[in-house]
Formats: structure tokens, C-alpha cells, sequence
């Protein structure tokens, strides 16, 4: 008597191993799958939520690098607002295939200050009684613009289809401190435009006339010069 063994079909199935065409459709539509997942994420802020996500900050403690003594006198502060349209286009290639469009707010503050430590003694003339002086001090200069991150925001941001490949692949910060450089660089020109330092001025004029009537000064006379 003669017996046959046959396997199952799932059991020779299982044997048989995937060709190679086959693990590359799957690899591909797996990343497909996480790619869509990564835009529906980018277009529906709210789904990102579903997820959870805890913020740790594991900042290490700030040093002192140095310390320096401050002679001036901040006698006026301004503050500017610009709106920066920073427009990047490749030569040879549409706008909707390569370049970018950033259009930014930026806001900030410029002081402008008086440097009382380049007062000498030659410049301040006090009579016999000291109820007179006179004091030169030297034009009132401006500060660096500081640009504020809590007011400061991108309106908008348009990419062509390589740059947001680009960006899928890789975190460039370069463009947005492009378009801070600019802000800062605006408001600086600004700045110099106003009438800043001749308000620090006025207020320093001011400051120092209400200090020294204080001491017992009955005339203050303060002029401005290099």
C-alpha cells in the first residue's frame, strides 16, 4: 500500500521567498505612505495632537563670559517695524520649480545713547560759587538694532518644487536668518533717518539740567560737539 504526502499550499507558499521587486514596491510604498503622512500633518496642524508630544529642555546653565562698565547714558529708545519681501530666483529654472519667496515682519528697537566717559575735565567749566556750569558732551550716538522674536513672524513663505524637496530632507536655517539680516538692516537705516539722537540729546540736556539745579546750580548750560 502506497501513500502520498502532500504539503499544504500555505506551507509551500510560505517557502517560496519574495523576489526582489517585490521588498523595493514595498520599501517604496512604505516611504510613500510616511512621506503623505508627513504632509497631511504639515496641512492639518491639529492632527499632530492625536500623537502627543512632551517639550524638555535640557539647555545647560549660561556662563558669564565677561563683564564690562557701562559709561553711557540710554536717553532714547525707538521702535521700528518693517516688512521684508525677500524674493530668491534661479537664472535657468521657473520660480515654481526653483526659488523662494519670503515675505517677513520684522520688529525691533534701536536706543540711542550719549557716551559720558569720553567727557574730559576740559569740558566742564564750573565758576568760583558754583552756580554756573557749563558742559560739552559729545553727539549722541546709536545703538545696534535688536531685533524682538516675540513680534517678529513670517507672513508667508512660497517655495518652488525642488526647494521643498529640499526642505524635506534637510533643516536649513539659512533662509530665515536671511531675511532677520535684512530686517535688522532696515531698521538700522531707519534709525539713522529719525530723529533719535537729537531726542537722546534733548533728554540728556534735560537730565542733566534738573541734576545739577538739584546740587544747587541756579544755570546749566550743556552744548554738543566731537
Amino acid at each position: 500500500m502506497t501513500t502520498s504526502t502532500k504539503q499544504a499550499p500555505s506551507s509551500v507558499a510560505a517557502r517560496r521567498r519574495m523576489p526582489g521587486w517585490g521588498k523595493a514596491v514595498v520599501a517604496l510604498v512604505a516611504l510613500l505612505a510616511v512621506f503623505f503622512a508627513g504632509l497631511r500633518l504639515s496641512v492639518f496642524p491639529g492632527l499632530r495632537d492625536l500623537f502627543g508630544t512632551d517639550t524638555h529642555d535640557r539647555s545647560g546653565p549660561a556662563l558669564l563670559k565677561s563683564i564690562q562698565d557701562m559709561s553711557r547714558y540710554e536717553a532714547a529708545s525707538g521702535n521700528f517695524q518693517v516688512v521684508v519681501d525677500l524674493e530668491k530666483d534661479s537664472r535657468f529654472l521657473p520660480s515654481a520649480i526653483r526659488g523662494t519667496r519670503t515675505l517677513y515682519v520684522g520688529a525691533g528697537t534701536v536706543d540711542a545713547y550719549v557716551d559720558l566717559g569720553k567727557v574730559g575735565e576740559q569740558d566742564v567749566k564750573v565758576n568760583g560759587d558754583r552756580t554756573s556750569a557749563t558742559i560739552r558732551l559729545p553727539h549722541a550716538a546709536l545703538g545696534k538694532p535688536a531685533l524682538d522674536p516675540d513680534r517678529s513672524y513670517a507672513v508667508s513663505k512660497q517655495r518652488g518644487l525642488l526647494d521643498r524637496i529640499g526642505d524635506f530632507f534637510s533643516d536649513d536655517p539659512g533662509s530665515e536668518q536671511a531675511v532677520q539680516k535684512l530686517a535688522v538692516q532696515h531698521i538700522a537705516e531707519a534709525a539713522q533717518e529719525s530723529e533719535l539722537t537729537g531726542r537722546a540729546e534733548t533728554n540728556t540736556t534735560g537730565m542733566l539740567d534738573g541734576l545739577l539745579k538739584s546740587l544747587g546750580f541756579k544755570e546749566v548750560k550743556v552744548s554738543y560737539g566731537a
